[in-house]
Order: structure tokens, then sequence, then C-alpha cells
């Protein structure tokens, strides 16, 4: 395997919405050398490889950024850093319009305005926003893409980051790559859990599958404190094709009925999390299978829905036409996914300041990485990414390369080569992965378990996770896929580690489905506060931090 190295002003680690996006801000305000690594192709990777149908995160007409703070803030049940939500929200409709700039379709109606779906959201074609996105960035010289590198870690020294190793995706390439800054940009953390689907069908999630918590794995090893993993995302989707159920709730108002056709959202309420409960409550209780009332909608409001999942979920209006029930004849069945760790939807990911600077020195995390911040779904990405860019740029002014000791280059390359030996392995890594999601399902609320847990089964959970760590340092790769896979599966792993950690550092249940704790099956204004953590010689250790309310602004030197 050959040593490659490289060295850049600014290295961004994944090239998806918000990665882009501070590549793009970078570009525009200086001529400092910028590196993308972009473990897949930047034209379509991330969440938005395949589009979207909507911007959920937009001030409309009668709207102030403010009510946008409030609404994510009640729909977390106050689990939020209000500083974060109020830095992005102010810059929502600002990015919105350069995207629009950058040949992004918005639909406007006969007055020339945004077409709203909704409160907060607007509908776009977006079935090229990725391109759009990577188009922009290749057009700047002082930003280089590599694509098809994975960043397996950091080179954190004294607390200060000053460059990552990577693997090439394709090639027998071992990367060393030195920054005077970092961004991450990875994304979350899919696969954790079983999923809805085996076998062949296993990546028809909610979530992107590549998306395996890297950059929250290479943070927490490198001891960077993170946020509230214990609000997991679970979403609410068309059964089978886990398409998004946004879509038609919203799109055509239909409400979510039972199998008596029992509207039940008012039963349990309309949090993003209540959605998700009443519907694991009501098949619990005999009341199942539940829909999407749909029956009956004109069939022009049929074709919009058929046309708006072209752009994100195909799989869905290809089954309306196959079956040929479309939703104006037959209600759409739903169901929840497995849990996913991504703070774009709660506030899972790194505890950052209104830099969106880690605790970690020079690096930065934005988007599904970062913390504190739920609801900021593609826009506030944007924005985040926007944030963190600026800040990279004013923090490497004062700031030299430096050059990685030989060394330390050479112990990492040989625990990597360790995997590339080419013996075969006492487990395969499908094996390890499958017994993880096992784990996970089980023992720290997955779908078999209606996704409820209890301390016991959480501390099983942590003995068996533990096991499945060590057995993955014997994994043994045949070719260079194989040694992405690998990185991947002890990413996740990690990433379970410290989510079993925080699920059972709140001892109350907040959040109904998302953090069921049938040990404390109530809320307690106790746990008014941050379940943050720290990783230091492999423990996991947690920090309780008290809420950072309206007007108060949290930086590192407080």
């Amino acid at each position: 395997m050959e040593i490659r190295k490289l060295s850049t002003d600014i290295l961004i680690i994944g090239g998806g919405t918000a990665g882009c996006y501070a590549a793009l801000t970078i570009a525009k305000e200086s001529d400092r050398k910028v590196l993308i690594l972009e473990k897949a192709n930047i034209k379509r990777s991330g969440c938005l490889a395949a589009g979207v149908n909507a911007l959920n995160a937009y001030i409309v007409k009668g709207q102030k950024p403010e009510d946008y703070v409030n609404y994510a803030k009640r729909d977390a049940e106050g689990i939020v850093r209000e500083d974060l939500l109020i830095t992005m929200a102010r810059r929502l409709n600002y990015v919105t319009k350069e995207l629009e700039g950058l040949g992004l379709v918005i639909l406007k109606d006969e007055n020339g305005e945004y077409v709203a779906r909704g409160n907060r959201n607007i509908k776009i074609n977006g079935e090229n926003i990725k391109p759009i996105l990577a188009n922009a960035v290749s057009e700047f010289k002082n930003v280089e893409v590599l694509n098809k590198v994975n960043v397996i870690d950091y080179l954190v020294k004294d607390n200060k980051i000053y460059g990552v190793y990577g693997i090439s995706v394709d090639e027998e390439v071992f990367y060393v790559v030195e920054a005077k800054s970092v961004i991450c940009a990875t994304g979350g953390a899919s696969g954790l859990y079983k999923p809805n689907n085996p076998g062949f069908s296993q990546h028809k999630m909610w979530y992107s599958p590549f998306n395996t918590g890297g950059g929250f794995a290479m943070g927490i090893r490198a001891g960077a404190e993170m946020t509230t993993f214990e609000m997991r995302f679970i979403a609410l989707r068309c059964k089978d094709t886990i398409a998004p159920t946004g879509t038609i709730a919203q799109g055509v108002m239909a409400p979510q009925i039972n199998s008596k056709g029992e509207d039940y959202g008012k039963v349990y309420g309309n949090t993003t999390s209540e959605r998700v409960y009443g519907t694991v409550k009501e098949n619990l209780e005999g009341r199942g299978p539940c829909y999407l009332k749909t029956e009956g909608i004109s069939k022009e409001a049929e074709q919009d829905l058929l046309k708006a999942y072209l752009n994100m979920a195909p799989s869905q209006t290809l089954g309306w036409i196959e079956s040929g029930n479309g939703p104006s004849i037959a209600n759409v069945e739903i169901e929840g996914t497995e849990p996913y760790v991504v703070g774009g939807h709660t506030a899972s990911g790194y505890w950052v300041d209104t830099n969106r600077a880690t605790t970690v020195k020079g690096l930065y995390a934005v988007g599904d990485v970062a913390g504190g911040c739920p609801q900021k779904y593609v826009t506030g990405a944007l924005v985040e990414g926007e944030i963190a860019g600026i800040a990279a740029l004013n923090y490497i002014d004062n700031v030299e390369l430096t050059f990685i000791d030989e060394k330390e280059i050479n112990e990492v390359f040989n625990k990597v080569k360790k995997h590339l030996s080419g013996d075969k392995g006492l487990y395969e890594i499908d094996n390890l992965e499958e017994g993880m999601q096992t784990v996970m399902d089980k023992y720290a609320g997955g779908i078999s378990s209606s996704y409820q847990f209890n301390e016991k089964q959480l501390e099983l959970a942590k003995i068996k996770i533990d096991n499945i760590i060590k057995l993955a340092e014997d994994l043994k790769a045949k070719d260079m896929d194989d040694l992405l896979h690998i990185f991947e599966l002890k990413e996740r792993l990690v990433v379970c580690k410290v989510l079993i950690e925080h699920l059972k550092a709140r001892k109350e249940t907040r959040w109904h489905s998302f953090c069921e704790n049938l040990d404390y099956p109530n809320k307690d204004d106790k746990y008014l506060k941050y379940v943050n953590s720290v990783m230091k010689d492999g423990r996991v250790n947690i920090v309780f931090r008290d809420l950072i309310d309206g007007g108060e602004i949290y930086e590192h030197s407080n």
C-alpha cells in the first residue's frame, strides 16, 4: 500500500450539503487552499444524492426566525441550544436565495412568491440539488475535490487538530493530509440498528446507508465533547418503501388513522416523536395497521403526489402505479424506521459553539454531525457550512502548517495494513455487523422491542457491543472495498458505545419512542439538561450541562 501525503489550508471531510457550502463560502471570501475529501462522488453523495422535493427550513411570510426557534424547542421538549438555532434561523432565507441563484428550481405562485408547504417549508424541484452544489464548487480554482477517499481518523495532539488519515476506496493508497483547520461534514449514523427490511433490501432506509457515523467516531476517539445522542431520530415512513410521509401529511393534509378509521394523532400529540409513538401504541394495542388517510383526494392532488415522490423516493410512485391503487383509492400504510443518530433532525452530535467550533481546537462540525440545533434540514446545513467556513478562515490567520511525524504516520499505517493482510479471519464483516444490529435492536430500543428499553437491557447491550468491538480488531480484508467496510463497522460500534451510555444517563422519558426508558416512563425536570459525553482511555464519561436559554450565548471559554 502506497502512502500519499497532501497538505491544505482548510480540509473539509464530506462533500455533502454542508461541506459543499462551506467550500463555496471559503472560496468566495479568500484564495486559501481548500481540499474536500469525499467517500463517494461529490456529484451524487450524501443525503441529497437522489434529490428532495421541499426545503423544510424556511422563514415564510408572517413568520420570524424566533418562531422557528420556538418550534424546534417545542418539538425537542426544551433540549436545544437556542443560540445555535437563532444563528441558523436568521440565515435560512439568505442561503435559499443563494441556492436559487446557483440554479435550483423553487416553485412560485402567480405573484412570484415561493409556494409554501405549511408554516416552514417551500416547494422545490430538487432532483438536481446535489449536482448544482457540486458544479458550483468545481468553478473555484482554490478548491480541490478528491472523490473516493474515506477519512478514518484525526491527528490530534494536546487537543488541537493537525490533519487526518484516510484510505482510498478503490486503490491501495493510504492518505496523510496535513491541514491548518478541519471542517467535519460527514453526516450522522445509520445502520446501528436492525433495519425495517432484511437481506437484499436492508439499505432501503430513511437515512443514507453510507453515513456510518465516521465523523462522530473520529471526534469521540479524539476526546471531543458530544451531546444528546440519546435523542435518537426515528422517522415515520410509508411502509415497505420507507418513503417520506411529510409530503403526504402536509401536501394533502392527511391525518394519521388506525384500522378503525380513528384519527389517533389527536390522542398522542403532534411532535415528531409523538407521531411515531402513537403509531407504535396503536399497533401494540391491536388497532393497527395505521395509515395516512388519502382515500378520496382529488386526481389532481394524486398526480402532484406521484410527481413529488419521483424527486426523492421513486419506489413509492412505482408502487402506486404497479398496484393500480393510487393514494386517491387506498390509504397509505405507515410505520417507524429503525433509530438513527443525526443532528439535522434532532440535537445529537458534536458539542459546538456559535461558530460551530468543537471542543478540539481547529476542528469544526456542520450539518448532521453538529449537535444542539435540530430541525436544520437542507438549508440549516448550508447555514452551518457558511458559519464554519468563515470561522475556519479567521482561525487559520495565525496558524502555521505542522508536519506530521513520520513515526506516527507509520504506526497508523501499520494498524491499517494489519486488516489488509489477505488472511481469512475468524469472522466475516457482515457477521459482526449483523451481530451489532441485533444487539442494538433487542437490548437498546430497536424496532423489535417497539423502541423501548430498560437499564438491565442497556447493561447487556454495553457488554455485547464491547465484545464485538474486540472482535472487529481481528477482521481481515481481501481488498480496499472490504477495508472500507471494516472501518465503517468500527465507526458504528464506537457510536453504539456512546449512544448506550447516553440512553442510560437520561433517567426519564422525555421523548416517547426516541428515548423510551421503561424504568423511568415519565418526564423529570431534573433532567432538563444536556447529556454530554467525553471519551477518555476508552471509557465514556457523562457530563451534564445546564440549558442555554434564549438570549444566552455559549462559547467554549464559558
